[in-house]
């Protein structure tokens, strides 16, 4: 009779109640690998701000009331700017009348400033009685302010057919050069610039007085007030260290009832 032997079964020891999966060894960050990581934010913070976003302050009331002296604008500085090879995906486009833009003033490599596009290259323009005529057809722009009989300036309202002598804060290139662009009593846009305008048309240092906008001035556009602060338009001119420390103050104490608080994520259109 053959002889058979089952096959033996072999369990699991079954492992200790208590014990727990092994973690790995504990790492701490050295000095230098934190220095690291601060510094890689700082340079994608950098980035963002010197090539997408940026933010300004409205320091006067050229474009109130669109913008309020004391705004602080989150600027697009991609969109406008122009079309890179390496950011295919990136969504450019050409500036457009009534475009909202920000822009160094020519002739001053550190001034920025904020203003409407009213005319791009072509365009024929006028204004009589302190209304906006574009290529023949008067506009209809309700966020401009207009004159009436107390405060008509000549040349500010009958531009540019008024000579530039009877005008005030001209800059001395500008004078010399706008009877160069003027047909038929029309000013024409060159090719490559724009001419911008305050909506304050009352109280705006804009195209009238220093000239057109060329294309690689402009910085980009304003997406949003982000915060705003009501500020005097003197501030602007308070640049010492001083001052700074004064506003800084003021700021501080003023902070909860002196911000704008239904401005906040106020688009710019």
């Amino acid at each position: 009779m053959a002889e058979t032997t089952a096959n033996p079964t072999v369990a699991a020891e079954p492992a200790p109640a208590n014990s727990a999966p092994a973690s790995p060894p504990k790492h701490d960050e050295t000095p230098l690998e934190a220095l690291a990581s601060y510094c890689s934010v700082i340079v994608v913070g950098l980035f963002i701000l010197t090539f997408i976003f940026q933010n300004f302050v409205i320091p006067s009331g050229s474009m109130e009331k669109t913008l309020l002296i004391g705004d602080h604008v989150l600027v697009d500085r991609i969109n406008l700017a122009p079309p890179a090879h390496w950011a295919p995906f990136v969504r450019y486009r050409t500036v457009h009348r009534g475009d909202i833009i920000v822009f160094l003033k020519p002739g001053y490599p550190d001034m920025f400033l904020v203003k409407r596009v009213v005319g791009i290259p072509g365009d024929r323009i006028h204004l009589h009685e302190g209304y906006v005529y574009l290529n023949g057809k008067r506009q209809d722009e309700p966020q401009a302010g207009h004159p009436d009989y107390s405060n008509y300036l000549p040349y500010r309202d009958e531009f540019p057919n008024i000579p530039t002598a009877m005008g005030q804060d001209l800059e001395p290139t500008w004078a010399n050069e706008l009877p160069s662009h003027i047909q038929n009593g029309d000013l024409v846009v060159p090719p490559g610039s724009y001419f911008a305008m305050g909506d304050n048309r009352l109280n705006s240092l804009d195209s009238r007085y220093w000239g057109f906008v060329p294309r690689e001035n402009i910085v980009g556009r304003p997406l949003f007030v982000y915060w705003s602060f009501i500020s005097p338009e003197e501030d602007e001119e308070h640049v010492s260290l001083g001052d700074r420390l004064r506003q800084f103050q003021r700021v501080l104490l003023h902070f909860f009832d002196q911000t704008r608080w239904s401005r906040t994520f106020h688009l710019v259109r």
